[in-house]
Parts: C-alpha cells; structure tokens; sequence
C-alpha cells in the first residue's frame, strides 16, 4: 500500500525537509500510498458513529480504533505502518530511532462531520501502557477526496517557544509527520465541508524508548481560543489532573483503545 520505493529512494532529501521545517520539523508526502488501492480503501470507509471522548475540545469528530477489520486494503495500510520496513524510513529521516505503535492505541481513523473542530493541543507524551514509550511522532495520512482550502479543516501547527505558526493543506493521499514535544500544538477550525462529506483521516503514533523520564508525563494539554468560555478555559486548566485522577481510579481510556 505505502509506496516504499519512493521513500526509500529520497530518504536523504526527506530528511532534510523535516529536519528545516517552520515552524517545527514536519514533513508533507503527496502520494503516500498507491493511488487505485487508497481509493478502494476510502470506499471501505462507512460513516462512523463512535463520537471522540474530548467533547470540549473535539466538536462532532468521531473515531473507529481498529479499522484495519474494514477491508483488505485498510489492513494492508495498518501492516505496512507498523512494519520494521516503514521504522526503518522514520528513523532515518528524523535522525532518531522510533517505531510505530504496532497496537496503534490512541490512533485510527478519525471522520470530522459538519462543523467538526479540533483545538490546539499537545498529545500525551509517555505511552499508557509501555511507560517508557515517548510520543515522538503523530502521521496523520488525509483521506479527503477533491479537497479544496474553502472546505477548512487544514492541519494547523503552533510553535509554543515563538508562536511561529503554519497551516497546512489536507488533501487525499497526503501524509503529514508531525514532531511531537512539549512545544509542538496543532489542532484545525471549524470544517465547511459539501454535506455528506467528511474530514477524514488516519492517526498513526511513533515512538523512542526512554530508559528514564526526560518529561513529566501528561495527558492531553488543551489551549482553547482566546473567546472561547470562561467554563472551556478552566477545563482546558485542569484537564491534565482531572484526566490522570479518572485514570487512577478507572484506567486510562487510550490505554483501551486500539
């Protein structure tokens, strides 16, 4: 499904790419995957009704964890994510040794229906399960037919250290690798898609081992909009403790999905 031979066959020019990035490194790959076998994996893709646990901060966008039991095609694409073939690209174009989560937990395929938004935010950073997993990167492959920048919904990056920021297109067959750091938020504003089309998308985690916590681990941090409501901005404040005492208690819900 990836297409191998071009990545591995630009590995050199790739990697500078992402290493010189603004506002943080990332990279775009436009055709990321065979062509006629995406297409055959985006007909697979029903309308999905699992809505996102971050309600706040994650307007009608809604998530299917395992989607790779949707068709041949989407499986193909998850085997190939995961596999030593595609690590191998990674670290040599990020210059680190990372693997992907071959559980993908926190991942899959995300649908942002009408008015769907997603608010600046950086991801968790230590793995749910396997603790001594950093978060160092999020691939984000866009499965948005005939996309244009009128539909919005384009990947936005902030750099917290200079509020340098960027947005990026979203169109079909389009993988973004993404830097996740303590500094690296990103999110998208309310989509306009043509109505019975959705904002769509593949969420992928890659990860470096850590022998001893370089971070404080945290959750999800949220940073609404500077109009966003007083009751949004105390949330979006006290989420890191209020999600890590619900994990306590009940057990981190990331850690359940995959």
């Amino acid at each position: 499904m990836i297409n191998f031979e071009f990545l591995e066959n630009n590995q050199e020019s790739l990697r500078i790419k992402y290493l010189t990035a603004q506002p943080f490194p990332h990279l775009i790959i436009d055709g990321f995957c065979d062509e006629e076998k995406l297409n055959k994996a985006y007909a697979s893709i029903p309308e999905l009704e699992n809505k996102s646990r971050d309600y706040a901060f994650a307007n009608n966008k809604f998530e299917k964890s395992n989607y790779k039991v949707l068709s041949p095609e989407l499986e193909e694409l998850y085997n190939d994510l995961s596999s030593e073939r595609f690590n191998k690209i990674l670290s040599f174009i990020t210059v680190k040794k990372v693997f992907v989560d071959p559980k993908n937990h926190g991942g899959g395929l995300h649908q942002g229906k009408k008015n769907s938004f997603l608010d600046m935010h950086l991801d968790f950073n230590y793995h749910p399960i396997n603790k001594n997993w950093y978060r160092e990167l999020n691939l984000l492959l866009y499965l948005n037919k005939d996309w244009k920048p009128e539909y919005k919904g384009g990947l936005k990056i902030r750099d917290l250290r200079t509020n340098e920021e960027a947005e990026l297109d979203v169109p079909f067959n389009r993988l973004i690798i993404q830097q996740c750091a303590p500094y690296t938020l990103h999110g998208y504003d309310m989509t306009n898609f043509p109505e019975g089309n959705y904002r769509t998308s593949i969420a992928t985690y890659a990860y470096q081992i850590h022998n001893r916590h370089l971070e404080t681990p945290r959750t999800t941090d949220w940073f609404p909009k500077e109009d966003a409501s007083f009751f949004k901005k105390q949330l979006a404040k006290n989420y890191n403790f209020l999600v890590q005492t619900k994990n306590k208690l009940f057990g981190s819900g990331t850690a359940k999905n995959q």
